[in-house]
């Protein structure tokens, strides 16, 4: 204990004693006076006492963190600290196994959630593959086929002219039809119209366990399947030449109505499997599959029982199941650290490669949202025309179709089609129209995190989606509702402002290189500002990627 704290507790003492000595001189007739001071003393010996178990207490914490051991998360303390004590109730599975507990987030519950049936009666006739799906590909990519042409599912259709051994492939098989372009002639589509039967080009076979890495990288650039892992910072095509220091998996979604990963892993287990043992090949790190403990069912075996990963699990409201914000909390991304990323069906398109030898784009996709008939699960291929899904499936024909979900989701038209990344197609309502005293009416139906509207009050009461904005862009005013959406050590407003001056220090030092578009959209939905978040951001990742 210090002078000053030595001090500060005998200044008590004497103050104390001399005030019972008073009390006594006053009331010794009663002897009230001397139950006071032994009330005292016993009151500053407690204090005394807890003042040099605290001391001793900080100094057992400071040997910990100094000795290294308090860096796996484990309470040095001799007293509970608040979190523990006002901890969620975890599901039993949780016992024993490594959890991270977010504090922050937010659900959006919306009505449409896909019915766990497998609909094999859906058949999409078109798809494409789409340039602007990868973020820092040539606009104009070397296109290598030709209208009228015949393509087996896995045949080169383009590749990209900055780095040209990464090649994109045809996801099945039939006549390339159209070539459409964008803005300054870039590419925005090879649209294929699909054989009935697939024809696969055949691969060679490989051991993934003899080969080499520079051999297994080769073998995966040739077969198409290279751009279904994507890299942070800046989330774009997995740099091949070079080792990531980690791979990441999450394999559970908590957007809203997010397609069921549990439901969707059923009969590709062993593909899988060999998706992981390939990419364990591929880095010097460590996998990582990002384990839903929630508490709502329990992952499904394939991932708790995969074998060459280390498991973590996350406890919380999306954005929990972000792939970011797990990496964010098991191992953030460090100056000059690449870590790759991948979805669980990508994993299983990688295995089959292996399995198979072929190409095989096989797709489970989340038809989602309450303008649809039937919410349900259907069995496609990559790039599917959207158009093709959702027929004869409109509850109306005033909707908006999303590849994604409506956080981070692109808009599409009938004729547009999925994005590649995607596994949900949500369908909303279209709302163009005006509201009567707009946020003044009391209305149940809008999500909000706002306690102003009723509908904040009934959190898991499902809402009705739809498009409508209420209100326009606007100042951007400093609220705090950014950090109350994002579970990561980040300051999510300073950094946007700081990507709009173009404050290149400032925007490296806040954190940018941790998040990708996902990752806020949860904060423009929260947004009273209403401010392009998500843009923003990529505008900064766009900006700093350049710099690099």
């Amino acid at each position: 204990m210090n002078n000053k704290t030595s001090k500060a507790v005998f200044t008590i003492v004497a103050v104390l004693s001399a005030n019972a000595s008073w009390a006594q001189a006053e009331g010794s007739s009663s002897g009230y006076g001397t139950y006071l001071l032994y009330g005292i003393i016993v009151v500053a010996v407690l204090v005394f006492f807890m003042i040099i178990l605290q001391v001793a207490d900080n100094l057992l914490v400071i040997e910990a963190k100094q000795s290294g051991v308090a860096s796996k998360g484990a309470n040095f303390s001799l007293f509970p600290n608040w979190k523990e004590l006002f901890a969620p109730r975890l599901p039993e599975y949780l016992e024993g196994k490594p959890v991270t507990v977010l504090r922050r987030g937010h659900n959006i519950n919306l009505e449409g959630e896909a019915e766990r049936v497998l609909d094999e009666s859906v058949q999409a006739k078109t798809f494409a593959v789409q340039p602007p799906n990868f973020p820092g590909i040539s606009p104009i990519p070397k296109v290598m086929v030709e209208v009228g042409d015949e393509v087996k599912a896995g045949d080169h259709l383009f590749f990209d002219k900055k780095r040209p051994e990464v090649m994109y492939v045809a996801p099945v098989s039939g006549e390339v039809i159209a070539i459409n372009r964008g803005a300054k002639r870039s590419i925005s589509e090879v649209v294929i119209l699909a054989d009935k039967e697939i024809k696969y080009r055949e691969l060679k076979a490989i051991d993934p366990e003899s080969a080499s890495r520079e051999e297994l990288v080769s073998h995966l650039l040739d077969a198409g399947v290279w751009p279904l892992i994507r890299q942070r910072p800046f989330d774009i095509v997995a740099e091949h030449d070079v080792a990531p220091r980690d791979i990441f998996i999450s394999t559970f979604d908590t957007a809203p109505l997010a397609p069921n990963l549990n439901f969707i892993i059923e009969g590709q287990e062993e593909a899988f499997q060999k998706g992981l043992d390939v990419l364990n090949k591929l880095t010097d790190g460590a996998v990582y599959l990002g384990l839903d403990g929630r508490g709502k069912e329990q992952p499904h075996a394939a991932f708790t029982e995969a074998k060459g990963v280390e498991v973590h699990y996350f406890h919380g409201k999306h954005p929990a199941g972000n792939v970011g914000i797990q990496i964010h909390h098991i191992r953030p991304i460090g100056a000059g650290d690449k870590v790759w990323t991948l979805g669980v069906q990508d994993v299983a398109t990688i295995g089959r490669v292996f399995t198979e030898q072929r190409f095989n784009a096989q797709r489970v996709i989340a038809l989602t949202g309450a303008e649809l008939r039937q919410p349900r699960y259907v069995r496609t291929y990559i790039g599917a025309n959207v158009g093709d899904l959702a027929k004869d499936n409109l509850a109306n024909d005033h909707v908006r179709l999303i590849s994604g979900d409506v956080l981070s989701g692109k808009k599409k038209t009938a004729e547009g089609f999925m994005n590649i990344y995607d596994d949900q197609l949500t369908v909303v309502l279209e709302g163009d129209d005006y509201e009567l005293f707009g946020w003044l009416i009391p209305a149940l139906n809008t999500p909000s995190i706002s306690p102003t509207l009723p509908s904040a009050l009934f959190p898991k009461l499902k809402k009705r989606a739809e498009t409508n904005m209420h209100g326009e862009k606007r100042a951007f005013v400093v609220t705090g509702t950014y950090e109350s959406m994002l579970p990561m050590d980040i300051y999510p407003q300073e950094l946007m402002k700081c990507i709009l001056i173009g404050d290149f220090e400032k925007i490296e030092g806040l954190g940018i290189y941790e998040l990708i578009e996902e990752d806020v959209a949860l904060c423009e939905f929260a947004c009273v500002s209403k401010q392009p978040v998500q843009q923003i951001l990529r505008q900064g990742l766009d900006m700093m990627r350049e710099q690099a």
